[in-house]
């Protein structure tokens, strides 16, 4: 057999230092042009205004406009279905809320939403507590007292969500199951801006969300917040009670996290990695996005990847739950 000659085997030794220094100049100029981020989310929504504060930051550090590209319906699927079709490139990145990966896997076939198959993980980018607070005309004003109502009343009391499958309905789920009540789910496609006349009115009596959709309601007093889905009492709220004070071990609540079609260059991914976290540490932005209830937490790739996939197991008994009894 033949053996390559020394010059192809310089040749060889070429193109690959070649290939690696395209790769490290790529990543050095990284962003020479708009970077477009994908949300699920509606203009106005959560999610949406989260998005814009980062963005901002972001194109600040970059002298890049970062454009926020809305994708809303089917619960998520068709910013999910367009972001993983996105050119590898890092010009076109995702940042669904938490229940793209945790509740939309398996609801519709073929959804590419597989980490690490579908997308790369690159950070983690707040976290946002959900409250539960109910119509002040209720009468109650501590979550053991609407438990204990609850119990008196099985099946009559409701509480409006942001849709089937998501967080917020699959917190009252797990609310259920951890204290036996029985409740009924109220989904508002319009999300809790639509629930919110509801809700108020006293039809359906709780709703369950983060604090940004809640605060106009909640400063004017016609509804109480009775708890959050927080590991401690957070600090613009002191005397509101975790849930886990009443519940231990429950914490619900959504998050957001940026990921990038798979086979995006691994120094790209690691310059955006960089960057989100200086952006949401920078302490001008981070105080907009706290008074608005949402908390950054920075993580490596592989931390937010372990992170997702414990998301996915401990809410996994409440979406067998509602599979089983839809």
């Amino acid at each position: 057999m033949r053996t390559p000659s020394r010059p192809l085997f310089r040749l060889a030794a070429c193109a690959i230092a070649l290939v690696a220094t395209l790769f490290s100049a790529s990543a050095q100029d990284y962003p020479d042009k708009p970077v477009r981020i994908i949300t699920h989310s509606a203009p106005g929504g959560s999610p949406d205004a989260l998005l814009r504060l980062v963005g901002d930051r972001l194109s600040q550090m970059w002298g890049r406009q970062v454009v926020v590209l809305n994708h809303p319906g089917a619960g998520g699927a068709i910013a999910a279905r367009t972001a993983a079709q996105a050119a590898p490139d890092g010009y076109t990145l995702y940042m669904p809320a938490s229940s793209a990966f945790v509740a939309l896997p398996g609801q519709q076939a073929n959804l590419p939403l597989e980490l690490p198959r579908d997308f790369v993980p690159v950070g983690f980018v707040a976290a946002q507590p959900f409250m539960l607070a109910v119509v002040s005309s209720l009468g109650v004003r501590t979550l053991p007292e609407f438990i204990a109502l609850a119990k008196r009343k099985p099946g009559e009391l409701s509480y409006a969500t942001t849709g089937r499958g998501t967080l917020s309905h699959l917190t009252g789920e797990g609310l259920q199951q951890r204290t036996g009540i029985k409740l009924l789910v109220v989904p508002y496609l319009g999300g809790t801006p639509a629930a919110l006349n509801d809700v108020i009115s006293g039809r359906v009596p709780m709703v369950i969300d983060a604090y940004a959709p809640l605060a106009g309601a909640l400063q004017t007093g016609a509804i109480r917040a009775l708890a959050v889905g927080a590991d401690h009492r957070l600090p613009d709220f002191p005397d509101l009670p975790t849930i886990a004070e009443t519940l231990p071990g429950f914490s619900p609540g959504g998050w957001l996290a940026l990921v990038a079609p798979v086979g995006t260059p691994d120094e790209i991914v690691r310059k955006l990695g960089d960057d989100l976290r200086a952006a949401v540490l920078d302490p001008t932005t981070r105080a907009k996005l706290e008074s608005t209830g949402n908390y950054p937490n920075p993580m490596t790739p592989s931390e937010l990847l372990t992170f997702i996939r414990g998301q996915q197991e401990s809410w996994k008994p409440v979406l067998e739950e509602i599979a089983r009894n839809p």
